[in-house]
């Protein structure tokens, strides 16, 4: 009992604050005898004080109820809501510190929320935790320090609630996505409007012509028989197309942006554009592959398969070896049989390093519509616009300026070999890979 009471009473920095006063009182008192009889009477008055403030503080077993509130999974990369809910159960306002212990992998080592308490009042306190890296998160206890008006004791209450939650892909996004393209509102979100070239041959009903009808579409028989008013044809798109995003776990995908690396952004933007394209009616599959093929989820859009290509991005880690696009162009030659939106994730960092794989993508190409995604090395971008001081400025700035330019001769080389392509930054990846499927979908070009 005494140990439990040792650890749970603290004194507040108001109480040090009036020893430190009470010791200069005595001290003084030295030279000014008059000054001994005040520092007495002051030293009683802070004793007394904290006695009375540790018995009216300790005087309920749990004056505080609290518990954490989690939803039931996270979304990694984005910011997710944590609420603590608190309820006093004293008859006096106290104010309360409390700490809540973070994950691990959030590597937080100063939280902490103020709020004060009134009697009987019941409390919502909120915080944003943004995980960066998949995986379970356990969060452990919660620490409330409280105390009262006269702030010289603080009492510790520990409340045991661990609880363990998964982080998965950006879901977060995926819902904001899903709502932009059931209303095809994606331009608000950094997309862009695209310009339909054609019509789909698949035909569904004739109907009266209103106005902003293509006068294209006008059936003339049809209108003949109908005794004066304009019939028009009516078209819907193309559908049940196959969209196959393929991630590099290679190791050129472990650099590292915003504390996330490269395939975590892969890995979110895959989400974001399968969802779309199964909201598009259009099949949606998944292909993993580093020096070996690590998965392959075949393209359909049955009700479960946004759950499978989830179950087949939450574990994905990055591979150390050297990503092989032999095999991969083996695996999408034998199991990729119909023509399909091929959706490459993976980087190139030199021209050199594209020649030794384009062989395999000009083959992949050649059957499919390959588009292939890559990444623009942000910090290289920052050097560049960075002010000239010394020589070595120059230099780095140089160099720096050689390998955005030969980013860009990786983006006209691909498209020398009619290979579609998209040179992003990590945060903008989503966006325009989703933007880019929009338009191929637009043009009919699958």
């Amino acid at each position: 009992m005494l140990t439990r009471l040792y650890k749970s009473i603290f004194f507040g920095s108001r109480f040090y604050w009036l020893m430190v006063a009470a010791v200069c009182l005595f001290v003084f008192s030295y030279g000014v005898p008059m000054l001994f009889p005040v520092a007495q009477v002051f030293l009683t008055i802070i004793l007394m004080g904290t006695i009375l403030d540790g018995l009216v503080i300790f005087n309920k077993k749990d004056p505080v109820a609290a518990c954490r509130i989690l939803p039931d999974r996270l979304s990694n990369g984005d910011q997710n809501t944590v609420e603590i809910r608190l309820q006093s159960k004293l008859l006096y306002p106290i104010r309360t510190r409390i700490i809540d212990e973070l994950p691990d992998q959030l590597q937080v080592r100063n939280f902490s929320l103020h709020v004060t308490l009134y009697p009987q009042e019941e409390c919502i306190k909120t915080y944003q935790v943004r995980p960066t890296v998949r995986g379970e998160y356990v969060f452990h206890w919660i620490n409330l320090y409280f105390k009262t008006p006269l702030a010289l004791v603080v009492r510790r209450q520990t409340v045991r609630a661990e609880m363990a939650v998964k982080v998965l892909p950006s879901f977060l996004q995926l819902r904001q996505y899903e709502l932009l393209a059931y209303s095809n509102r994606l331009s608000e979100s950094g997309g862009r409007k695209i310009r339909k070239l054609g019509h789909s041959l698949e035909f569904e009903q004739i109907k009266e012509y209103v106005r902003g009808d293509d006068v294209r579409t006008i059936n003339w028989k049809a209108t003949g028989r109908s005794g004066g008013s304009l019939m028009v044809n009516k078209y819907i798109d193309e559908k049940s197309q196959q969209v196959y995003c393929i991630i590099d776990q290679g190791r050129v995908m472990k650099m590292p942006f915003e504390g996330m690396t490269l395939l975590d952004y892969a890995i979110n933007a895959t989400l974001m554009l399968s969802r779309v394209a199964l909201i598009k009616q259009d099949k949606a599959g998944l292909v993993v592959f580093s020096d070996q093929v690590n998965g392959f989820l075949p393209a359909d859009h049955k009700a479960i398969q946004m759950t499978s290509i989830l179950d087949g991005l939450y574990r994905l880690e990055t591979k150390f070896p050297d990503s092989d696009f032999e095999k991969l162009h083996t695996l999408v030659s034998a199991r990729i049989m119909q023509r399909s939106l091929i959706v490459l994730f993976t980087n190139f960092e030199s021209l050199s390093g594209l020649h030794r794989q384009l062989p395999y993508l000009r083959s992949i190409a050649k059957s499919h519509l390959l588009l292939v995604v890559f990444f623009e090395n942000t910090a290289l971008a920052q050097i560049t616009k960075l002010k000239v001081k010394r020589v070595e400025d120059v230099y780095t700035s140089t160099i720096a300026a050689k390998f955005a330019f030969e980013k860009r001769l990786i983006v006209k080389a691909l498209q020398q070999h009619g290979i579609a392509s998209i040179l992003t930054t990590p945060q903008r990846l989503t966006a325009n890979a989703v933007n880019k499927y929009l338009e191929i979908k637009a043009r009919q070009a699958i």
